[in-house]
């Protein structure tokens, strides 16, 4: 089955069938002309797929079997955290009360969902050591947004107008990006030769221009896996510079309960419910991305926020969305985020407590320096050198440049060849300073047994690399889709496919003629190679 071509929904249908034939409503049917302006009628009935339920079941089961995924093996991609995501968390949030809750409800027939999401609020504030939180952003990049606007409104109500933005060279790819959108220069603080922060650059940079520096924008641990041993004087330089120092939390689930960020200087931090705290993630969503603010921050928190309210005359306390929040940034989003992620989170923070959450930051770090001392020995400490060898976090990078230069092989060949062995690879290719970098996240979930087959898997690899090197060069083999050619999928990317008349056979006729047609963009790419398990964007 997963060698066969994937086909879409659409080449599967057939005139005529239906998943449910639908009773009749005993009531005299009122025509569509009655019921939409004229305006707003199409003039001939949708493209849709006819279908028969089996085959709608089969299809997209079909289609799920052909993606690699963490319940099917060891998936450690590097500042990802694609930790185990607890079923009970999944039933939880399934409950009616979660599931069916429709966002537009009032408050006053919604006390149960407020009173978790104000829970989730005090029990983020707690972990991170800072007073308030917001739950509206709705993914890791949008909470870098929201705090970068929030340092624009508190550097604007203070009668200052400042335009720099630091961010060290280690710092995720959505960091200079937030930065640009929210209408800030990005400055680039170099990396020392210990993996941190390079004190005598960031003290140039900010003596440069000390009164436009609005923001440093920092992960600790940072993309190397590595702890920066000078954060406080980081965060004094930073505050004396009258800058906001910004957390970027997608690194949390490596400090959890044995450190707090707002306890290091931080004034924002945004968290990844996604990663750190079990949320299913990957494909786009959903997700949660809520931001926790120091107390000079929290005037200018989005938009109502989840308030408690206490209660007289014997009444309990109840809870509220406040909307009088005169310096507030505004909303950053339609009703309050994604629900069902904050269902799952609580769930997950409540299941484990506070020795639970600091013994998965313990057990990720036991976890991935475990690994790395694996992958010290043999061929792999050799091809494979660590780029700072040092005592990590919850992650460590790889250098592929021996590996490329003795073998000709180079870290995509192995990711790509991972996949033949049941594993999904590490991130590639990042940090940029690691020449062809490898970042391994091994995460607190997964057991000895596995981190010693991956570390089997790569020593495998680079031995038979040693006599042949095309062995790796062209893998994959045992997935759906072989390798791809990227660079024509930038180029020319196929991102529809033609449909047939609504009559007919679905467009299977029109897509199968538009794939041998000469020159037409479905013939450059088979729809099979939409999409490649080694490709995937955690």
């Amino acid at each position: 089955m997963q060698k066969e071509r994937a086909t879409t929904i659409y080449e599967k249908s057939k005139t005529g069938r239906r998943a449910a034939v639908l009773p009749d409503a005993g009531v005299p049917e009122t025509p569509i002309e009655d019921l939409i302006p004229s305006n707003l009628l199409r003039s001939e009935p949708p493209n849709l797929p006819e279908i028969a339920e089996p085959e709608i079941v089969r299809h997209y089961n079909r289609l799920s079997r052909r993606n690699f995924d963490l319940d099917s093996g060891f998936y450690p991609l590097g500042s990802c955290t694609m930790k185990h995501n607890p079923r009970l968390n999944e039933r939880v949030a399934a409950l009616p009360g979660h599931a069916r809750l429709h966002p537009a409800q009032d408050p006053r027939r919604a006390q149960g969902a407020l009173e978790l999401m104000y829970l989730l609020q005090e029990s983020l504030s707690e972990i991170c050591g800072l007073p308030s939180v917001s739950l509206q952003p709705s993914a890791g990049s949008h909470g870098e947004l929201a705090g970068l606007l929030l340092t624009r409104a508190y550097h604007a109500d203070r009668g200052e107008t400042r335009t720099k933005v630091l961010a060290p060279d280690t710092s995720h790819g959505t960091n200079p990006a937030s930065v640009t959108m929210a209408g800030y220069e990005v400055v680039k603080v170099a990396t020392n030769e210990r993996g941190g922060v390079d004190m005598d650059d960031l003290r140039a940079k900010i003596a440069e221009d000390p009164d436009q520096i609005a923001c440093l924008m920092l992960t600790n641990p940072n993309t190397l896996g590595l702890f920066d041993e000078n954060i406080e004087e980081i965060a004094a330089l930073i505050h004396a510079a009258g800058g906001t120092l910004y957390y970027d939390g997608a690194n949390l689930n490596a400090i959890m309960g044995r450190t707090r960020p707002g306890d290091m200087g931080f004034d924002i931090v945004h968290l990844n419910l996604h990663k750190s705290f079990s949320q299913p993630h990957g494909g786009g969503g959903p997700g949660a991305g809520p931001i926790a603010v120091s107390s000079r921050i929290e005037p200018f928190l989005p938009r109502p926020q989840v308030v408690r309210r206490d209660g007289s005359n014997g009444h309990g306390p109840s809870f509220d969305l406040e909307f009088d929040r005169p310096k507030s940034i505004g909303r950053l989003r339609g009703f309050q985020g994604n629900f069902g992620v904050f269902v799952r989170s609580y769930a997950y923070i409540l299941s484990l407590g506070s020795d639970g959450l600091t013994e998965a930051s313990e057990t990720a770090v036991l976890n991935a320096n475990y690994l790395k001392a694996r992958l010290a020995e043999g061929r792999a400490g050799e091809r494979l050198p660590i780029a700072f060898d040092r005592h990590c976090m919850h992650e460590f990078v790889l250098s592929g440049r021996p590996m490329k230069k003795e073998l000709g092989l180079a870290t995509l060949d192995l990711a790509k060849r991972l996949l033949d062995f049941g594993f999904h690879p590490p991130t590639v290719y990042f940090p940029l300073l690691v020449d062809e970098a490898l970042m391994v996240e091994p995460t607190e979930t997964e057991t000895k047994e596995s981190l010693d087959a991956f570390a089997d898997a790569i020593e495998e690899i680079l031995a038979e690399a040693e006599t042949d090197p095309e062995l790796a060069k062209n893998a994959p083999y045992s997935t759906p889709v072989r390798r791809l050619d990227e660079v024509r999928a930038t180029r020319k990317p196929v991102v529809r496919q033609a449909f047939g008349t609504a009559g007919g056979d679905g467009g299977a006729a029109e897509a199968a003629a538009s794939r041998e047609a000469p020159g037409s963009s479905a013939a450059e790419t088979d729809f099979n190679d939409a999409t490649s398990p080694a490709d995937s964007d955690a």
